[in-house]
């Protein structure tokens, strides 16, 4: 188990442009104010996505590519350090013209068509720093 007392940094809130790649737009925010841990959240549309679902068996992602224009119902997510760089991890519901949902793990390939977000940071003595777990496959951060 991992705890890491955390106290509250800065917060942010923004609009991302149109045609912005959404994860990507998040990770460019995080590190242009060096945002290194945090939480992330957002609401608005997209005119198209890329989701993914983690197949714990195969230990594989695999992504729906939904070639149609959806409202972010929810966007959530965290911020660490993977490589060196701040990492946004997110997962997104996403709603169509019937109100149907859609949702999983944001993947890149996720165009704007508005966005906007708050991004809080948090600050801890100890960094998190994401790395390949073997037990699942995933690169989480540290036990």
């Amino acid at each position: 188990m991992l705890a890491v007392l955390t106290r509250p940094g800065r917060s942010f809130m923004g609009r991302l442009a149109k045609g912005d790649d959404l994860l990507r737009a998040l990770e460019q925010v995080c590190r242009e104010h060096n945002i290194t841990l945090g939480e992330v959240r957002a609401l608005g549309a997209v005119t198209r996505a890329r989701v993914g679902y983690y197949d714990q068996e195969k230990r594989e992602y695999y992504f729906l590519e939904l070639d149609q224009p959806l409202e972010i119902l929810a966007l959530v997510g965290n911020v660490s350090l993977k490589d060196g760089r701040p990492m946004v991890h997110a997962h997104v519901t996403l709603g169509d013209n019937t109100g149907r949902t859609w949702g999983g793990h944001l993947g890149e390939g996720t165009p704007v068509f508005a966005c906007e977000f708050a991004l809080y940071e948090h600050l801890a003595d100890q960094v998190l720093t994401r790395q390949y777990d073997p037990e699942t496959g995933l690169t989480l951060w540290p036990k």
